[in-house]
């Protein structure tokens, strides 16, 4: 089969076995695969990436001199079952599935590992139990989405972000642009978003960003204060002594009263900051920027040793969160909530392209102004984005 192979950072369409499931694993047809941020992070640097995973156990990471076949966002057709395989659903039937594969008692990322081909071909493997059946009408398109666009659902749930709540997004890459779209998909009223990119900030009011700020004139939390929120410590100093007084004044023990306030949960407001650039500085400059008490939820990878200042932090008392991946409930939830229509993920597609054009697809990725995620086609002949 034809596939796109990556060695020594080098791209190239190869001929390859054909992948053969195992017993409780399925052969796909690859309909669409996305192009990750991940993917291109790995094509330079995942020797380091892989030094890294493995000090936090995980070993069948991809090395640079070992050919892998990237591609982890996907949508594809049943071909074929392993063998002794209960055959859930016939052939034809279409599937994401997530990219997790058995190895004996090892689990391998598909797409990210050598062992384990990803859907940058014509055909790929996945576990059977790990399979979503696409609801019926939704484009291949939109399914190849699902990926992705669970990573940003987990990250909200992390987040646990209420109705009422300000959300703001800071880099709307993908990532960023995911989150926006789950957060507006369970209802939250107000998403600022926050891009040095204009095509990107175009996106992300596409995507349903009510504020949409270029941070290079204006800072995403200069509007703290009409929210309501603390923007100073001294502003939190005076709200301990004004509620103590208050509560002093009612006809009831102060101390009574306090603690029925704190079972009742009412508290100072704050955002929720999703933090997703990945880039050394961002997180520090979000903790000296965001209101007391925010909940800073971090999404984007960033692969090099920050600077963070940890006194500033607990001055405002910050509350730092890390989202990674997601559980099948959330891979399987995006994919159903992407089909209804309340998850509005198409603004995300900014381009398809055939196995050929892949390598030039990395190089349109390095621009911000012009695409977010590319699809690949493995049937399509096309070698430039369209």
């Amino acid at each position: 089969m034809r596939a796109v192979v990556c060695q020594d950072a080098q791209l190239r369409v190869a001929e390859l076995p054909e992948p053969t499931p195992r017993r409780g694993q399925a052969l796909l047809r690859v309909l669409r695969c996305g192009i990750c941020g991940s993917d291109l992070h790995a094509r330079h640097h995942c020797d380091h990436w892989n030094a890294l995973m493995e000090r936090t156990g995980y070993r069948g990471f991809m090395r640079s001199d070992q050919e892998v076949v990237f591609g982890h966002e996907f949508c594809g057709e049943i071909l074929d079952y392993g063998p002794g395989t209960a055959k859930t659903w016939k052939p034809g039937t279409r599937v994401c599935a997530l990219p997790l594969l058995r190895h004996g008692e090892t689990i391998d990322l598909i797409g990210l590992s050598p062992r384990s081909t990803g859907a940058y071909a014509e055909r790929t493997v996945v576990e059977t139990s790990m399979m979503v059946r696409v609801p019926n009408g939704l484009p291949d398109e939109l399914a190849a989405l699902t990926e992705p666009m669970a990573v940003a659902w987990h990250a909200v749930r992390r987040g646990e972000v209420s109705r009422k709540d300000v959300a703001i997004v800071i880099g709307c890459g993908p990532v960023g642009l995911g989150v926006i779209c789950a957060l507006k998909a369970t209802g939250v009223a107000t998403v600022v978003a926050s891009d040095f990119s204009a095509a990107r900030r175009s996106l992300a009011g596409k995507c349903g960003a009510d504020v949409v700020v270029d941070p290079a004139s204006h800072s995403p939390f200069a509007s703290s204060r009409n929210h309501g929120f603390i923007d100073e410590v001294t502003g939190g100093l005076s709200l301990l002594v004004e509620t103590r007084e208050k509560l002093g004044r009612l006809p009831v023990p102060w101390w009574h009263a306090w603690r029925l306030v704190d079972k009742l949960g009412i508290t100072p407001k704050r955002p929720v900051v999703f933090e997703c650039v990945g880039a050394p500085g961002v997180l520090q400059h979000i903790i000296e920027g965001a209101p007391l008490l925010s909940r800073v939820v971090v999404v984007g990878v960033c692969m090099k040793t920050d600077h963070l200042e940890p006194a500033i932090a607990i001055n405002k008392e910050v509350d730092l969160r890390f989202a990674m991946g997601y559980t099948p409930l959330e891979y399987r939830d995006t994919l159903h909530a992407i089909a209804d229509g309340r998850l509005a993920c198409a603004p995300l597609i900014t381009g398809t392209v055939g196995l050929e054009g892949v390598d030039g697809a990395f190089d349109a990725l390095g621009n911000p102004e012009v695409h977010a995620k590319i699809l690949i086609d493995p049937t399509s002949r096309a070698t430039l984005v369209h």
